[in-house]
């Protein structure tokens, strides 16, 4: 389980005590934790005599919400408007006593948290698709508000099995894996991901979720006596080199393997990260030369070789990836990494927040500009869609946080795009300007027709560009698959 796991096992039951002690661990200023707890008082005076659906005080929520934030070492203003996050959508309380009470950041962060009112007139359709935008759009405005609401989401999800009604259990569960899962990967926050994904399949088929999870578990069984040799190796191998380092297994979550059984694997042992070891060390040189070892005593499967270190992942995160022939003839993935690196991997754009506690949104703001192409998508797609609701959610969903293909051009720079892309919206995603000169294009050295191929990962490009004209006509706005493309055609017309 993500974020609210200790030593001794999941907290249940958070206390106000718990989220302090827990944002005592990176912040100390006395003022501040008094403003955390002034923030629990005047919630739980507002929450009073408020039950969940589970039958737990409401309070339990938010400090749950908090906690959470707490774990990605999130601000005091975060802190406070996690645990302030339902009153104005609740209580009688307003967002301009808010910030009498705690300033404008605080009340800020509560009304991007807060479901947008005055929406009567429209159906419930409407009213989901309106505040899908504004969860959406809050990543431009500060990304604060979307990590509270991932945290909000998460406890919800933890608690889904007390939604009396199967039909919310499974629309929060669809709307968690097309819009909050895939949000909380493209931040690289991959144990949270991870958790809503699995969640979400558990109420969205609970079947399935039970049938994948039942063939995993066997086969850990299975597999426990060979991961312990290989353990046992590796240990050797990493000590005889003299490096500081730890070394944990895990198996890839229900959800992934899922997606790999519908999609790609016909069994389990095609699945090649089904189990991966995550080799973690001090230095990325020491990442490299545990290559030679490791290869040497387990053949490695080349196909599957991978380095994020030096062509990091569009989230941020970054590790090389072999994948060997183990024991038993068993496909394991080796996953080397610095102790930087896993962290980053965990915790994604909130990894060194801890060291930004005086300016966190300025900080996460050009974390999320400058790291995560997203981001940029998204100001693409709010303006070419501006006043049609659904067609921004459906397009953001389709272009920025579904499945996508990574291509690769000549000199072997990567670039990420949705499934169903053409020649043409790799061009446009090059440069602004490319798609304009784009006379014709290869694909792994063959020549192929720009406006029908449909591009795959692990595609390698080259476009063949004039700019002594405009190549580019507005019948390609349409044969584009993603917003970008067609808005850049169409300012040529």
């Amino acid at each position: 389980m993500f974020l609210t796991q200790v030593d001794e096992g999941l907290i249940e039951n958070i206390t106000i005590e718990d989220v302090i002690n827990k944002v005592l661990e990176y912040h100390t200023n006395i003022e501040d934790i008094v403003k955390i707890r002034k923030a629990y008082e005047l919630a739980n005076n507002l929450h009073s005599g408020v039950l969940r659906e589970s039958g737990e005080s409401y309070i339990t929520h938010p400090l749950s919400v908090a906690y959470t934030c707490a774990c990605l070492r999130m601000d005091i203003s975060s802190i406070c408007a996690a645990i302030l996050h339902d009153v104005v959508e609740d209580t009688d309380i307003t967002l301009e006593e808010i910030k009498k009470l705690f300033g404008t950041d605080v009340s800020m962060l509560v009304d991007g948290v807060t479901k947008l009112k005055g929406l009567n007139s429209v159906n419930k359709e409407e009213k989901k698709l309106a505040n899908m935008k504004k969860i959406i759009l809050s990543m431009k405005k500060d990304i604060r508000i979307i990590l509270i609401k991932l945290a909000d989401r998460l406890h919800n999800m933890r608690t889904l099995q007390y939604k009396k009604r199967e039909e919310k259990r499974i629309e929060n569960a669809l709307e968690t894996l097309d819009l909050f899962a895939p949000i909380a990967n493209r931040l690289g926050i991959y144990r949270m991901k991870t958790e809503l994904e699995d969640l979400g399949l558990k109420y969205a088929s609970p079947s399935e979720f039970e049938r994948v999870n039942e063939l995993i578990r066997d086969e850990e069984k299975r597999s426990k006596l060979f991961i312990e040799e290989m353990l046992g190796k590796i240990n050797d191998i990493l000590t005889k080199e003299g490096y500081n380092f730890d070394v944990k297994v895990r198996t890839k979550n229900v959800y992934g393997v899922y997606k790999r059984l519908t999609r790609t694997a016909k069994s389990l042992d095609e699945i090649h990260d089904l189990i991966a070891f995550k080799i973690l060390v001090d230095e990325i040189d020491y990442c490299y030369s545990l290559l030679r070892p490791i290869h040497a005593t387990y053949k490695p499967v080349n196909a599957n070789f991978k380095d994020y270190i030096c062509s990091p992942k569009k989230n941020m995160y970054q590790s090389i990836h072999t994948t060997v022939h183990g024991l038993n003839k068993k496909l394991v993935q080796m996953q080397l990494r610095t102790f930087e690196m896993d962290k980053v991997a965990s915790l994604g754009i909130t990894a060194n927040l801890s060291e930004h506690q005086d300016n966190a949104k300025v900080y996460l703001q050009e974390q999320a500009k400058n790291n995560f192409p997203f981001y940029k998508g998204l100001s693409d797609i709010a303006t070419f869609f501006e006043n049609d609701n659904k067609s921004f959610v459906d397009r953001t969903l389709k272009e920025l946080f579904s499945d996508n293909v990574y291509v690769s051009d000549i000199d072997g720079e990567v670039t990420e795009l949705p499934l169903g892309s053409t020649i043409i919206d790799y061009a446009y995603k090059k440069g602004e300007d490319f798609g304009n000169y784009l006379i014709s294009a290869k694909v792994n050295d063959e020549e192929v027709d720009i406006e029908h191929y449909i591009l795959k990962s692990n595609d390698r490009v080259e476009l063949v560009l004039d700019f002594t004209k405009v190549q580019c006509v507005k019948n390609w706005a349409i044969i584009a698959k993603t917003t970008r493309a067609r808005k850049l055609i169409l300012e040529n017309y």
